[in-house]
């Protein structure tokens, strides 16, 4: 697998004059709802973003005002204008566009669901996706957010870092026990990377979710430098490990290799 150095971390630092902390906050505020946080409260968005109760009440109290969060007095809730910001990033960003009929014809081909994500911080987020007729539980979509560590999309990111920044990650990174199946000792996660950098693609069977197998492997720009990852799951019922690997792993690399020769270096 062709190796790409980690991009600089854009963290914010507070010693910068030019840092805007409440824009952290209200931005860490507006992404704290989610499946699980339908519906919160001052307390509960305080707790989700490490703040305290006035920074968060302040914020949403904002955000409310500017349309991108309404309220009954005790519980806030997202409302459509909170979009914008997703599409402003699928709009202006040539990598889902060029991938999402790829995937389209991949997921068509293999009657299962394709996705291409990219690391973000700890996690991969879905950037684009395609569901196909056999849809699984996990109910993922654009924007949806896969621990790093056991999942097929993230262990082939990490393995584009340097091997000391994808130990450094690995090491640090909570790593739940999400199921019985799943690896989450840093030393067996680290060589599950050094397997994919060698063998160019990940697997992971039943990490996530019991019953549902994944496989991806490394998206490059035209440089070579891995920008993104493309996987393919399916439902454990259907098929062996061994026997996904050896279906779809051609198929997989041949729609990967087409949305290679599109991308410019970001």
């Amino acid at each position: 697998m062709r190796k790409n150095e980690p991009a600089p971390q854009s963290a914010g630092n507070p010693a910068d004059k030019n840092f805007v902390a409440s824009l952290q906050k209200g931005l860490e505020v507006l992404t704290c709802f989610g499946r699980q946080h339908a519906r919160l409260t001052v307390s509960e968005v305080a707790r989700l973003t490490h703040g305290s109760p006035a920074s968060a009440r302040r914020s949403l109290l904002t955000l409310r005002t500017l349309g991108y969060l309404d309220g009954d007095g005790k519980r806030f809730w997202m409302l459509p204008k909170a979009l914008l910001v997703a599409h402003a990033y699928l709009a202006s960003r040539a990598a889902p566009s060029l991938a999402q009929p790829l995937l389209d014809a991949l997921s068509e081909r293999t009657r299962e669901s394709a996705s291409l994500g990219k690391l973000l911080e700890d996690d991969v987020i879905i950037i684009a996706r395609s569901t196909a007729r056999r849809s699984l539980s996990t109910g993922l979509g654009i924007g949806s957010r896969l621990p790093a560590y056991c999942s097929a999309l993230g262990r082939v990111l990490l393995a584009s870092l340097s091997p000391d920044e994808a130990e450094r990650r690995v090491r640090t990174m909570p790593r739940r026990v999400l199921t019985a199946r799943t690896v989450h000792e840093a030393d067996e996660v680290l060589a599950l990377v050094v397997r994919c950098r060698e063998e160019g693609y990940a697997g992971s069977d039943g990490e996530l979710e019991l019953g549902v197998r994944s496989m991806a492997v490394p998206v490059y720009d035209r440089t070579g430098a891995t920008v993104a990852a493309m996987s393919i799951a399916v439902r454990a019922e259907r098929m062996e490990m061994a026997e996904f690997r050896e279906a779809f792993l051609p198929a997989l690399r041949r729609a990967r290799n087409t949305l290679a020769g599109r991308l410019s270096p970001e």
